[in-house]
């Protein structure tokens, strides 16, 4: 086995969720290629004296539930699973990568009410664990980003293995700095979007909720987002590829939602209760390894130089208030064009930072 994996093994249990003895922990097998990161968390755990249980979980298997179950079985929430979050004291939820097209018979109304059921049990996750997610690499992610299998390996190890108090430490600096600022307009392509920030709270991520991590995101004041975005990245959720999203607000309504393919599933999304149209987050990608788009936001939404927003759930660590089974994060590339100001000042410009 790649040694690397008893690395990460070794950093999501004593860095990323610093596992104590005797506590709790629920580790989510996805696909059955993150057996060897599985082994290597099991360990770990096990060492730090703690009681890991592992969970097997498919994307096939909510295939087959789309396909052939009744809509009150889609609707039903995996008792067992819920269960986890409220036993367990932490969660790692190690995701394997899958092919995309799985849903592509399904319709979208059906899988948007399966998305929504999901995110009543990650909203258990975030309320009741220490918790941290992770991607795992492999020949599909590879051809989604349009690269080889050892290229998007070695991304993924790059950016996971870094030295993580010391960017810290950097990331936190710039936090201060925009934690000090009320307003903030984005500028680029086909983009003119404000809000206000104020008394809210910028937090960088730093490889505790997310691996690789990095990020330094916010919750926008709800009823001051005023203006248009559009996404050089499609928007990917529940398997659904929504390419050329544009979005524009009034006064923090949504008024405008519109993409060239899937339009009818980004529509049932915002529909999907009253927090889903508004934005719940939004953040700055900071991790220097990732480079390259693989449609899967766990990935993306750190790629250095880009910027996303999360429709519906907002962190309350943030100050946000918004509420959604909804968190749909959005990738802008920002590396070619776009800037972004804070208070007037400009603070962001081509992919860097300026502060």
């Amino acid at each position: 086995m790649d040694k690397r994996w008893k690395e990460l093994g070794n950093l999501l249990v004593n860095y990323s969720t610093a596992v104590k003895l005797g506590e709790r922990v629920m580790v989510a097998m996805v696909e059955v290629e993150t057996y060897p990161l599985v082994r290597a968390v099991y360990e770990a755990g096990i060492k730090a004296g703690a009681h890991p249980q592992v969970q097997f979980l498919s994307e096939e298997l909510n295939r087959s539930l789309l396909k052939y179950g009744s809509e009150e079985q889609v609707e039903w929430i995996p008792e067992v699973e819920a269960y986890g979050m409220e036993w367990a004291d932490v969660y790692l939820g190690l995701r394997g990568a899958h092919n995309l097209n799985v849903f592509w018979d399904v319709p979208s109304d059906r899988l948007s009410k399966f998305r929504r059921t999901l995110g009543k049990v990650s909203a258990m996750r975030w309320e009741k664990t220490r918790w941290c997610l992770l991607r795992v690499p492999n020949a599909s992610l590879a051809q989604e980003a349009g690269v080889d299998e050892e290229t998007i390996t070695d991304m993924f190890f790059n950016a996971c293995l870094l030295d993580w108090p010391k960017l810290s430490k950097e990331w936190q600096r710039w936090a201060d700095v925009l934690n000090r600022g009320r307003a903030v307009r984005i500028v680029g392509k086909n983009t003119d979007l404000s809000f206000s920030v104020e008394g809210r709270k910028w937090q960088v991520a730093d490889g505790k909720i997310n691996m690789p991590d990095g990020e330094i995101n916010t919750a926008p004041v709800e009823n001051t987002v005023e203006g248009e975005i559009y996404f050089e990245f499609p928007g990917v959720l529940g398997g659904r590829i929504v390419p050329d999203i544009h979005l524009r607000w009034e006064k923090g309504e949504l008024v405008e939602a519109t993409a060239s393919a899937n339009q009818d599933f980004l529509q049932e999304v915002v529909k999907s209760d009253p927090g889903a149209s508004r934005i719940g987050e939004f953040a700055f990608g900071t991790n220097p390894e990732m480079k390259y788009f693989c449609k899967d936001i766990l990935w993306d939404e750190k790629i250095g130089g880009t910027i996303h927003i999360a429709l519906g759930r907002a962190y309350p660590e943030n100050g946000g208030t918004n509420k959604s089974a909804i968190h749909w994060d959005i990738v802008k590339d920002m590396r070619e064009d776009g800037e972004v100001y804070l208070d007037g000042k400009l603070i962001f410009q081509k992919g860097k930072i300026l502060i």
